[in-house]
């Protein structure tokens, strides 16, 4: 059954870009972070992490935020947590692709 659903879905997705179907790697780093906005096909996607500074010795938060590429068979909305890895550039601002959305 599972079997039928990837050849269903290979049918509908065409994108040359899509790391699923396509002929885009995914290599290198992962991230986990919430869609900011979305553009055209391109989401703004940022995360929090928190960092240690060794002067003051406190914790402090630092946000961060890449631009992603949406394949066509992924649908992605703002808000939604989802998981982005890094792939070839895409264009001048573009270095990250959507994977999945967790939630």
């Amino acid at each position: 059954m599972e079997a039928q659903k990837n050849m269903e879905q290979k049918k509908e997705c065409t994108d040359e870009k899509c790391p699923k179907h396509g002929r885009l790697s995914v290599r290198g780093r992962y991230f986990e972070g919430y869609v900011e906005k979305i553009v055209g096909r391109r989401a703004v996607v940022k995360w929090e992490r928190i960092r240690y500074n060794p002067k003051y010795e406190r914790y402090f938060r630092t946000q961060s935020k890449v631009h992603a590429y949406i394949p066509t068979c992924i649908n992605v909305d703002k808000g939604n947590l989802v998981k982005i890895g890094e792939c070839r550039p895409i264009s001048k601002i573009t270095h990250f692709v959507v994977v999945e959305v967790v939630r």
